[in-house]
């Protein structure tokens, strides 16, 4: 009699999804206890409190293990998701312009935008394109094109030559690992710049610094005593009776 769908779109069967009797099963601690029959293998998975999980469903008899199934899945689910992180590399064009009117400094900046693609482990195609009667001066572009290819080769080795295709004059790069890593070791990254915190810190006066904790001769740090706090004067205001005596003179006379 022919097996059914594995219902591998649902995930392995688990406890009363598998039908088909016996099984070989392997208990919770990975210990191979032999083939024994669906029923019994479910009863051992209910006593340990966990599932009886379908493992290798091709083979007779079907493989099942004891196990926590959300723990399963969860792993499963955290190993996937790892695999979609793995970095993709792709193939950068890079244009050139036309051959014709393309400035020198307008070529050096797509140079600079090749390196970085290459630097970053993608793969480059670098194009020149020809319009109308440029075609009659082809080696202007082929001149340009050999030029950016010659200030990238301390980086990448060059897989297609160049070559035309209809009015696209272009040629293939691809990164080379052992140059990349001499390059950088070269020219390693630039430390990113302080931030505001870091800036403050660094600008504190370095007298303030050592004033806080200056050794005495004993050997001891200083403390610093309390500035004396200095009151205020009493002002004693002048009476009535003083303001209207006459002075010395004023009796005199």
């Amino acid at each position: 009699m022919s097996r059914p769908d594995s219902g591998s779109n649902f995930g392995p069967r688990i406890n009363d999804r598998i039908r088909i009797t016996p099984v070989r099963l392997i208990d919770e601690t990975g210990t191979m206890l032999g083939v024994v029959e669906t029923e019994e293998a479910r009863r051992l998975a209910m006593v340990a409190g966990l599932d009886l999980v379908e493992i290798a469903p091709d083979v007779r008899p079907p493989v099942c293990k004891i196990m926590d199934f959300g723990k399963y899945k969860y792993e499963q689910a955290k190993k996937d998701k790892q695999g979609r992180k793995t970095k993709t590399f792709e193939m950068k064009e890079v244009r050139l312009g036309r051959s014709m009117k393309v400035d020198p400094h307008d070529v050096e900046i797509r140079v600079q935008q090749a390196r970085r693609f290459l630097l970053e482990g993608h793969k480059v195609q670098l194009v020149a394109s020809y319009k109308g009667r440029e075609m009659a001066h082809k080696e202007i572009g082929a001149v340009k094109l050999n030029d950016a290819i010659a200030k990238l080769v301390d980086l990448a080795r060059l897989d297609s030559p160049p070559r035309f295709n209809g009015k696209r004059l272009s040629a293939m790069l691809s990164p080379d690992r052992a140059r990349i890593d001499a390059y950088k070791r070269k020219h390693p990254t630039p430390k990113p710049a302080p931030t505001k915190a870091e800036k403050a810190a660094a600008a504190k006066p370095v007298a303030e610094v050592a004033a806080d904790a200056a050794p005495t001769t004993a050997g001891e740090t200083a403390v610093k005593k309390p500035k004396k706090v200095t009151k205020p004067k009493k002002v004693v205001a002048a009476t009535d009776a003083t303001a209207t005596t006459p002075t010395s003179t004023e009796a005199t006379s």
